[in-house]
């Protein structure tokens, strides 16, 4: 190497060092969000995907239902007998709660079809959990809780358990369990039905529920 280039590169190499350094990023520790973020997290997701949440207790839920149905008109709710959810409603009935006419679905599903499309005005259904990042619901239907029940009525009811709202999905994959085994179906819902394919406008309520309510049962003493 001749002696000009070891001077011009002794003279790049000192412009180097005595250049200023950049400041990094300003990054401040992360702390995992509080459990009130991730709430008002998961609520203004499903709420900008058209759902609607109502804040309800283990006690009051089905006549906070009632009401809500009643406001909007609904005559008939096919609920699934057998399932926590379905046997507190028909219990809510019997003693008097003023529901809907309630639909057991008790039936195969060739029986029950032209109920489902044409004869009931909602369907309620319990959750596996939520997911606050996206304001996703998460049902695994059950025989006894099918997924036709969340997917053909006009409106669908699910019940939320506020313990079981999770940050994300990895974290409900991990503290749920998933890996141990899972059902045929796994649903992910966030907001009513809703479709892109006419001129990539996004429409809701195209096919499947119209509308979504979620009831958050609330964790005692909030």
């Amino acid at each position: 190497m001749s002696a000009a280039s070891n001077t011009a590169r002794a003279n790049i190499l000192g412009r180097l060092k005595a250049a200023p350094g950049r400041p990094g990023p300003d990054l401040a520790p992360w702390t995992p969000p509080t459990y009130t973020d991730k709430l008002a997290r998961f609520r203004q997701m499903a709420e900008a995907n058209h759902a609607e949440i109502h804040d309800v207790t283990a006690e009051t839920w089905p006549e906070r239902l009632a009401t809500l149905l009643n406001n909007r008109g609904v005559d008939r709710l096919m609920v699934a007998p057998g399932t926590p959810r379905g046997d507190a409603l028909l219990r809510a009935a019997a003693q008097g709660v003023p529901l809907p006419t309630l639909v057991p679905y008790d039936q195969s599903v060739e029986v029950l079809k032209d109920a489902l499309v044409h004869r009931v005005d909602a369907g309620l259904t319990g959750t596996r959990g939520a997911i606050a990042e996206t304001g996703t619901l998460i049902l695994w239907p059950t025989a006894e809780e099918p997924r036709l029940l969340s997917l053909l009525p006009p409106l669908h009811i699910a019940v939320l358990e506020e313990d079981t709202l999770h940050d994300t999905l990895a974290a409900v994959v991990r503290d749920q369990g998933w890996a141990a085994g899972m059902p045929t179906n796994a649903l992910l819902i966030s907001g009513p039905s809703k479709t892109s394919d006419i001129e990539q406008t996004l429409a809701y309520g195209v096919h499947g529920p119209k509308e979504l309510i979620i009831l958050l049962v609330r964790k005692e003493g909030e």
